[in-house]
């Protein structure tokens, strides 16, 4: 296999799919996973995801029609960017829709109700101060989360009243998805007590509660999804009826980090009056798309049994891109690296193939491990994938 490469373990994947099931089963049998397609959408992914019992969670019409066409019969259409065509849709077939905007909300008092056979059932996402319950933990900080309505300001009162006040809608459900810094167990305490908050003070019957997802997975140290669930439950139990009440969970990271590795290959060794590089012909724009990270799970993999190697107090280790910043790691005490070496990345699964950029390279291709067994289940991007659909004369060679 030509690197670079992605690797889906399938077994690892596995024990984190039936983990979340039997923490579930445990804690509130009532229960659905919607797997977060923003967060990995590779098509054999979403199959995956779907053959196990899944739904598919979904933040933009793009998102819904994929869900769609993938043979989903069960969407969360969630997010603030939903498209007017796929919202009737979802609305007119049953899904669960969470209203995110104001004009969600126009577009319901539009839509043809009364002819309807059955309410249309929709949820409302709550935007609560999270910031001032986990200091320091919220991912907007002081400045506050974007989504959903604010209960602190009584948008989610009054988008309440308004949608109790229309003929042929039904308020079935809330969502409280909260983005954090820490995914710590903080967070979920916060969410749950909402969630009861909620239902003591406006006197509202839910058919389901959704709490989104950002846990931890695949990490022996953090949270388990046990830790999550017991907690939560704990409180939730306290208003909602775990045989009435589905519990909506939707894991990105957690389930599909842990299998995915990556696998890159030394192809120059440089040294500077300042450093030695060592250029891989993978990049961090394939597993740091946004440059955030400051570290990375990985092993270095030597293509020779040589113990003589020169031991080095650091390397740079580099991609292939020509920017100045595409450099992975400092690796540190290390022996010297050599062309044809490899390196290996772990837990890369979120948030890598969704967001790389098209940027010199194509995408890379796609392996997946299963018993032993490798098969190929996304070919490397050409000229032909990467022009498709584009409106060229071209020319004949």
């Amino acid at each position: 296999m030509n690197t670079p490469y992605y690797i889906i373990r399938k077994r690892i994947l596995d024990e984190g799919i039936e983990k979340l099931k039997a923490a579930l089963n445990k804690h509130w049998s009532y229960s659905v996973i919607g797997y977060s397609f923003k967060t990995n959408a590779l098509p054999w992914i979403i199959e995956y995801m779907r053959h196990n019992g899944c739904y598919a969670e979904v933040v933009s019409e793009d998102e819904y029609e994929l869900a769609e066409y993938m043979g989903y019969e069960h969407i969360i259409y969630n997010g603030p960017v939903k498209g007017i065509e796929s919202f009737t849709r979802a609305c007119q077939r049953g899904h669960i829709v969470n209203l995110d905007a104001e004009r969600e909300v126009e577009w319901l008092q539009h839509m043809n109700l009364i002819s309807m056979k059955e309410p249309v059932k929709v949820g409302i996402r709550i935007n609560f101060d999270l910031e001032a319950v986990c200091p320091g933990e919220a991912s907007g900080g002081e400045e506050g989360g974007r989504f959903g309505f604010s209960y602190e300001n009584g948008d989610f009162g009054r988008i309440l009243d308004k949608l109790r006040a229309m003929p042929g809608v039904e308020v079935a459900g809330i969502h409280l998805h909260c983005s954090s810094k820490t995914r710590s167990l903080n967070i979920y305490e916060a969410i749950a007590k909402m969630a009861c908050r909620i239902h003591k003070e406006y006197k509202i019957e839910l058919t389901y509660l959704d709490v989104g997802g950002g846990y931890f997975g695949g990490l022996a140290d953090k949270p388990q999804y046990e830790d999550y669930l017991c907690l939560m439950t704990g409180i939730l139990k306290e208003e909602y009826d775990p045989k009435r009440t589905m519990l909506i969970m939707e894991p990105g990271t957690s389930l599909i980090c842990p299998p995915v590795e990556y696998v890159t290959s030394v192809i120059d060794v440089k040294d500077t009056n300042r450093n030695r590089f060592i250029v891989t012909d993978g990049s961090r724009i394939h597993i740091d798309p946004l440059m955030t990270k400051k570290s990375y799970f990985y092993q270095l993999e030597k293509t020779d049994n040589d113990d003589e190697r020169e031991f080095l107090e650091k390397q740079v280790i580099s991609g292939f891109t020509c920017m100045e910043n595409d450099r992975l790691f400092n690796l540190k005490g290390s022996y010297a690296l050599r062309v044809g070496d490899k390196i290996r990345y772990y837990k890369i699964g979120a948030y890598t193939m969704c967001l790389s950029p098209l940027f010199i390279s194509y995408f890379p291709a796609v392996y997946l491990e299963e018993e032993g067994k490798i098969v190929c289940i996304r070919e490397k991007w050409g000229v032909e994938e990467y022009v498709q659909k584009s409106k060229i004369k071209r020319k004949n060679v």
